[in-house]
């Protein structure tokens, strides 16, 4: 029962995020990522969700989240550099970026995101 609306729950997260809705998606997400705090997945979509509604901390903390779990995650890496350079700090941004082009040998990773 608890699996079925955690999936649920999911299920409708993801389509608002595909919806564009991104507060719809994060209503949906938390108490996913609250009930599944190891599930890097969902983690992942709540954490792109807040930067797309540009709630950037949070954002980011979902994404520190991960990276603890999954440290080579390349797209949590790659987010956490969009997020930190909304935020004005691009040289932190950069390790995430020579992280995430490490990971996968794409160099395109290099060049910040133009938001």
């Amino acid at each position: 029962m608890v699996e079925d609306l955690r999936a649920l729950s999911y299920g409708l997260g993801q389509q608002y995020f595909e919806e564009r809705d991104y507060r719809g998606a994060i209503r949906a997400l938390r108490p996913v990522v609250e009930e599944t705090p190891e599930d890097v997945g969902t983690r992942l979509l709540l954490a792109r969700a807040y930067y797309h509604a540009a709630l950037l901390k949070p954002a980011e903390e979902q994404l520190l989240e991960v990276l603890e779990r999954e440290p080579t995650e390349y797209y949590a890496h790659l987010m956490m550099a969009r997020t930190l350079e909304r935020q004005s700090r691009a040289e932190e941004a950069g390790k995430h970026r020579r992280i995430a082009a490490a990971l996968t040998g794409d160099d395109e990773l290099l060049r910040p995101h133009s938001a």
